[in-house]
């Protein structure tokens, strides 16, 4: 079976996206195809793929397996080159599991960090669906080795970024140094990000992060200018001392969020 997950149409959110995905299986001269709204969860490798709804289905009736191969073909290739990611043969695409008893939350004092890519659906016109699948990957390796460097924890990726967290025996400092080492990191790639981090209490719900913290971070993030690293004043206020430098970007408002908030670029 040939499964493609759609890249770039997703709904950003702290607990994953929701995306599309397409699968097709030939059995004899038959085809079987299945298409539909998917949520993801988690980053590879322990990502999880679900339906969100039941997926709409057509089968084809070839009359030979010769036919039926050459649809195939034709078909996988279409998705190909429609900025459809293909699934590894072990990846899974299925039902979401009967919901278990309520997980237990905690709050914990965490910096959230939020970086994305400058400009990416120019930059994947430009380059084609194929390199820029190629482009992504080598992306999220650089900013994963940047995450185990400075000791921070993946939360889950929202289309061509990442949410990542730097609980209080990390530091805000090593926040800002990691994400500092991951626009540096990408710029080898001819790729530009903007980073925004926040400091704050977080809900932990399972493996989801939640919380009002995390709102300001992607909000910060949002403010943020190509290639430029944006802290909120709490993050600023916790790093005196680090010899971290930083530019006052003056009084913003979040959207969202009250009052105004002050923002300072790392220099």
């Amino acid at each position: 079976m040939a499964k493609f997950l759609r890249v770039g149409v997703h709904d950003s959110n702290v607990s994953g996206y929701t995306s599309k995905a397409w699968t097709i299986s030939q059995t004899g001269s038959t085809v079987l195809l299945q298409w539909g709204s998917v949520d993801v969860r988690g980053a590879r490798p322990a990502r999880r793929i679900y339906w969100a709804v039941p997926p709409r289905q057509k089968t084809v009736r070839c009359g030979s397996e010769k036919r039926a191969r050459a649809y195939v073909e034709r078909a996988i290739a279409r998705r190909r080159g429609h900025r459809y990611e293909e699934l590894v043969a072990t990846a899974r695409i299925g039902h979401r599991p009967p919901a278990r008893r309520r997980v237990e939350s905690r709050r914990i004092l965490a910096t959230v960090l939020f970086v994305d890519i400058v400009g990416s659906t120019e930059k994947a016109a430009l380059v084609g669906d194929v390199r820029w699948n190629q482009v992504l990957r080598h992306y999220y390796a650089a900013l994963r080795r940047a995450l185990r460097a400075f000791g921070g924890k993946e939360v889950r990726t929202t289309g061509d970024g990442m949410l990542a967290t730097f609980d209080r025996q990390t530091g805000a400092a090593s926040a800002i140094r990691c994400a500092n080492a991951m626009r540096q990191a990408v710029r080898t790639l001819g790729l530009e990000i903007r980073a925004g981090l926040h400091t704050g209490e977080c809900e932990l719900v399972g493996d989801a992060v939640e919380g009002i913290a995390v709102h300001i971070g992607a909000r910060v993030m949002a403010k943020a200018r190509p290639d430029e690293v944006l802290v909120s004043s709490a993050v600023k206020g916790l790093v005196v001392g680090s010899g971290i430098r930083f530019r006052d970007r003056g009084a913003h408002r979040l959207r969202g969020v009250p009052d105004k908030w002050r923002l300072y670029s790392v220099l």
